[in-house]
């Protein structure tokens, strides 16, 4: 039986994408995890799987699909909380979060197939994963790994290593967490011709806010990356940062 798993946060204003505000509004940022949420849950249900399950801290709304399974989170840590998810489940899982709007039916599939394999990791631009697909999914394995830390991706690939697992990676995927990101992501779903929910939703919001705050948004973080970039490289190493879903 393949599952796949989408790990995600109720789109409500204030709880959500916080790091869109500013130059987004709370509530602008809300309807652009909404939008990302949408996307993601298409190309899961586009996806050949026996369960599509989304494991959500919050409750359901009128944004959410039929033919997909919805169960609630579990408390404690992000490390916890991805570990019940997978506890839940019998045969090859895949799980992703909500915050890689341009993923594709094409690429979960390519990523729930295990024939040669233990295991997918999927690494995100920030240093975090957005995709982690095991053939047999064990707890032991997430548990304990530091969450929200530059290294978290390094560390939970090396988890999955380390316990002798057959590791193959997914392409790197940008995650949605700042106005930046966000720009990029549409940006890429438009040149592929993805079309979807979230690049028009950021389209739309970006016209509405004040043009100039959304690009100075966009600089700074891109001013921050070329100096992160550029001091990697002087030190020989590549800095990776940040964790999959907030």
């Amino acid at each position: 039986m393949t599952t796949l798993l989408v790990i995600a946060k109720e789109p409500r204003p204030g709880r959500v994408k916080t790091r869109l505000t500013p130059p987004f509004t709370p509530e602008e940022a809300a309807a652009l995890a909404e939008a990302a949420l949408a996307d993601t849950l298409s190309a899961v249900l586009a996806t050949p799987a026996d369960r599509r399950v989304l494991v959500l801290d919050g409750a359901p709304g009128p944004w959410l699909p039929p033919g997909v399974e919805v169960v609630p989170q579990c408390a404690g840590g992000l490390d916890e909380r991805l570990a019940a998810a997978f506890a839940d489940c019998t045969g090859p899982t895949l799980l992703i979060g909500m915050d890689t709007p341009q993923v594709t039916a094409e690429l979960l599939t390519f990523g729930a197939d295990f024939t040669d394999c233990d295991a997918w990791f999927g690494p995100a631009e920030d240093g975090g994963f957005w995709a982690l697909g095991l053939a047999e999914p064990d707890p032991a394995l997430l548990r304990g790994v530091p969450m929200s830390t530059p290294t978290t991706g390094a560390l939970q690939r090396d988890r999955l290593t380390g316990a002798g697992l057959r590791v193959r990676d997914l392409p790197r995927l940008r995650d949605v967490d700042t106005a930046y990101d966000a720009w990029l992501v549409a940006e890429q779903v438009m040149v592929q011709g993805q079309g979807g929910r979230f690049a028009a939703e950021f389209d739309r919001l970006a016209a509405g806010v004040r043009r100039s705050d959304v690009e100075k948004s966009v600089a700074d973080r891109s001013a921050v990356e070329q100096s992160v970039a550029a001091r990697s490289v002087a030190e020989g190493s590549v800095v990776e940062r940040s964790v999959v879903g907030r």
